[in-house]
């Protein structure tokens, strides 16, 4: 993604007032920038859209502070608060300038003396001090951006359907992005089992996937209600190494969870793969 990926164009009325050809003009993409505050976007990372609005928005303040931006007053708000938005979900809290839009921060310069003689490298380098550390991080954070980011179904269809599935998905993913510990990494164990939980509320129906005259098993007994749930949607000789492999990720969704003291980044990616994999697999039996 790139800064000029935050303008759209729109159709203007010709000059001539009798008529004549429509012509368009640049204008901020504000629709994309309020989407990037409430949440992620299709096809984009949170890693790459932070990049991208940060380089952005300090061109943009740098602009204002040496002889005009291309964005308004009004615009530089939504600008900031995308890229706040973008970075919290990054679990990123470090960026913290004194100023929000251009009207605090020509306040802000005004008390740090930049203006008058020199005026404009005095404001470029109170925007360097605050907005290169931020570069240096995700640029470091998109270099490492293999390990940050999970496995994504082939299917054109980016979420299940399933509401609340898709949400603890969309959760996992977020602190799988930003997770440096290893207590970060137990915690995706964690999500993968929020996650499990989800689909064994959703897929299991005790009508019809119960053993004998069994009990409904509690939806917090997943490997029991799931495994029963394969066991009948995937029976056959033909389907065995299905029923494994679904198999094999309940069991590693619960390990990442309890082996607190060993977890590692290489293990917790592979077991919300893992369980990212499983539930657009039950999605596509359902389907």
């Amino acid at each position: 993604m790139k800064s000029w990926d935050f303008w759209t164009e729109r159709t203007v009325p010709g000059t001539d007032p009798w008529g004549g050809e429509e012509g368009t003009e640049r204008v901020l993409n504000e629709q994309l920038l309020k989407s990037l505050t409430q949440g992620p976007v299709a096809d984009r990372t949170d890693i790459e859209v932070a990049v991208a609005l940060a380089r952005f928005a300090h061109e943009e303040f740098e602009g204002h502070g040496t002889g005009g931006a291309d964005i308004t007053q009004d615009e530089s708000v939504l600008v900031v608060r995308a890229l706040k938005a973008v970075l919290t979900r990054l679990g990123i809290t470090t960026f913290d300038p004194p100023f929000r839009d251009f009207n605090t921060f020509y306040k802000h310069w005004r008390s740090e003396g930049a203006s008058g003689p020199g005026g404009w490298q005095a404001r470029r380098d109170i925007l360097d001090k605050y907005f290169e550390p931020l570069h240096k991080m995700l640029d470091e954070r998109e270099a490492g951006s293999i390990t940050s980011t999970l496995a994504a179904a082939i299917s054109p269809r980016k979420v299940t359907g399933w509401p609340r599935v898709d949400e603890e998905i969309s959760e996992l993913r977020r602190h799988f992005e930003s997770a440096s510990t290893q207590q970060d990494y137990s915690n995706v164990g964690n999500d993968c089992v929020a996650i499990l939980e989800a689909l064994s509320a959703t897929v299991y129906d005790h009508s019809k996937h119960q053993r004998g005259d069994d009990p409904e098993p509690p939806v917090a007994s997943t490997k029991v209600r799931l495994e029963r749930y394969v066991e009948v949607e995937l029976a056959g000789a033909e389907n065995a190494e299905l029923r494994k492999l679904a198999r094999a990720t309940i069991e590693l969704a619960q390990a990442v969870k309890h082996r607190r003291a060993t977890v590692s980044r290489f293990e917790a990616g592979i077991a919300a793969d893992a369980v990212i994999l499983l539930a657009n697999m039950l999605r596509r039996i359902q389907r």
